[in-house]
């Protein structure tokens, strides 16, 4: 007995002593023992299920069609940014954000043609905000690192504003019959995880650990977001995912890592696309890590 509870305490203490190193390391990261339990999990699944789903909606689905339902759930994000933004008492944005959801729900048939990007009109940049960015705007700008179950890199600011954008803005969520309702939800998982394929190959390829590669690299893009800096191009921010660079969470700079076996002596890091000519956002923009497959509500 006393062999037994001596060895739950010596695990209890271990626990304990990790997450102390842990937060001593990383201040942003204070729970890191639990979130890479978490991540191993998101990751398990999404092996199992939710990429080889994605890949064959890829292969089956034309080009055409999966641009289609991709512009479909872009425009509801775009609802949930526009109310945000009115949130946020940015009516100009928020007018902005509203004439495209206009535009491209009645002109662009439910939002399944972007006709608010195309060149004819003022709403070719996509802005991107959440009830999370929301409650950074009133103050709420520094919380820990979190990842949560099936949802991802997130921190406890960020889950919550996860979770009233998902209960309470999202228009899903307010569709009467539930076998439509399920559809759709399940349709944004498909569309979202298939949108991420190539951002998870690289993770799979890169030469480095993998949690704090989509970490660091998440807290560095979230942060730069909710400090109003310029919208993210993700198509260029996914060739940047491939350096190895690492956050100085005292300074909140990024700092070079060793040089991995994929980068030459030349390669750029991270930090270099903070100064980076950006244009476009799409919705797969916000959540471009392995397991951040249902985030982008």
């Amino acid at each position: 007995m006393w062999i037994k509870l001596n060895t739950k305490l010596l695990a209890l203490s271990f626990i304990l002593f990790s997450c102390f190193i842990s937060a001593e390391e990383n201040p942003k990261d204070p729970y890191e023992g639990f979130n890479r339990g978490v991540y191993t999990f998101n990751d398990t699944i999404d092996g199992a299920i939710l990429k080889p789903i994605a890949m064959g909606y890829n292969y089956v689905t034309p080009d055409v069609a999966k641009k289609g339902i991709n512009n479909f759930y872009n425009n509801i994000t775009d609802f949930i940014t526009a109310v945000n933004s009115f949130l946020q008492l940015d009516f100009e944005q928020g007018m902005t954000d509203s004439g495209r959801v206009i535009v491209n729900t009645t002109i662009g048939l439910l939002g399944f043609i972007d006709v608010a990007s195309t060149n004819v009109n003022n709403y070719t940049e996509r802005n991107k905000q959440d009830f999370g960015t929301t409650l950074a705007r009133y103050g709420w700008r520094d919380s820990a690192y979190l990842v949560l179950p099936f949802f991802g890199p997130s921190t406890f600011r960020d889950g919550t504003g996860l979770a009233v954008d998902g209960l309470f803005i999202d228009p899903i969520g307010y569709v009467q019959n539930v076998r439509w309702r399920n559809r759709l939800y399940i349709g944004k998982i498909i569309n979202t995880r298939a949108q991420l394929l190539d951002a998870t190959n690289l993770m799979d390829d890169a030469s480095i650990d993998p949690y704090a590669f989509q970490r660091d690299s998440w807290l560095q893009m979230r942060n730069a977001q909710i400090n109003g800096k310029e919208q993210i191009d993700y198509d260029q921010y996914l060739d940047y995912l491939s350096e190895d660079d690492t956050v100085d969470y005292q300074t909140n700079n990024t700092v070079d890592a060793p040089i991995n076996k994929s980068q030459d002596s030349n390669g750029e890091s991270l930090s270099s696309y903070e100064n980076h000519e950006i244009t476009d956002v799409n919705k797969r923009g916000n959540r471009p890590l392995a397991s951040h497959l249902v985030s982008s509500l």
